[in-house]
C-alpha cells in the first residue's frame, strides 16, 4: 500500500513495507525524519509541543544558527520529527556572550 498526502505546500509519501523488502524498517529512527517547515516560529513551537506529548525530545525547540526555532523529537508512536522555522530575509541569530 502506498500513500501520498499533501498538506499545504508540503507532501508526505508512505509505503507499507515488510522487513523482507526493507530491512530494519521495524526498528526506531530507520534513517528518516518527518520534517515540518513554517515561517511562523509560534506555529512551529505549537507543532513541536503537540508532537512531544508522550514522546521523547532529541533537541528542545530553540533558536539555532540556521533558524529562529528548531527542535527534534520522536513522538509517542516512534515517529521521528524535525520542526523547523524558515528564517525571514532580515533574520540573524542572536549573538552569544
Amino acid at each position: 500500500m502506498h500513500c501520498w498526502l499533501e498538506v499545504g505546500d508540503q507532501s508526505l509519501m508512505g509505503a507499507d513495507m515488510d522487513v523482507e523488502w526493507a530491512p530494519n524498517v521495524d526498528k526506531p529512527k530507520n534513517g528518516f525524519d518527518v520534517t515540518l517547515h513554517t515561517e511562523d516560529a509560534a506555529q512551529a513551537r505549537r507543532w513541536f509541543d503537540a508532537l512531544k506529548e508522550g514522546g521523547k525530545v532529541g533537541m528542545d525547540f530553540a533558536e539555532t544558527f540556521w533558524s529562529p526555532g528548531y527542535g527534534s523529537l520522536t513522538d509517542r508512536f516512534g515517529v521521528p520529527w524535525m520542526v523547523n522555522t524558515i528564517p525571514g530575509p532580515d533574520w540573524k541569530p542572536a549573538q552569544s556572550g
